[in-house]
């Protein structure tokens, strides 16, 4: 993980973790394409967060390396500061000049 974190295997409802409470970073284990372990082991860096129909969040990861996404669902002891961060960012940051609503 990148913050050096000693992260245990389970979430605090006993399912399997995926990535770092604290920094929110995974190791590419899953290859999401072809099904199976993936060789890269590379590691994941947080990039957005999804919400669900049923309103479960999760976070989208890159791989630094081969760039291939996956979706890690959510634990309940996530960073919420850093979560919050991923979930406003398209408004915060969004892709084009916030002057083009002044001409509507």
């Amino acid at each position: 993980m990148r913050c050096s974190l000693t992260v245990a295997l389970l979430g605090p409802d006993g399912q399997r973790r995926n990535h770092c409470p604290s920094c929110l970073h995974s190791r590419h284990t899953v290859d999401q394409v072809e099904g199976g372990v993936s060789e890269c082991q590379a590691r994941m860096a947080p990039l957005s967060i999804a919400v669900s129909r049923s309103g479960e969040w999760g976070i989208v990861h890159r791989c630094t390396r081969c760039h291939e996404l996956a979706l890690h669902a959510v634990c309940g002891d996530d960073n919420q500061l850093i979560l919050m961060r991923l979930a406003v960012r398209p408004l915060a940051e969004p892709p084009f000049p916030l002057e083009v609503f002044g001409d509507l």
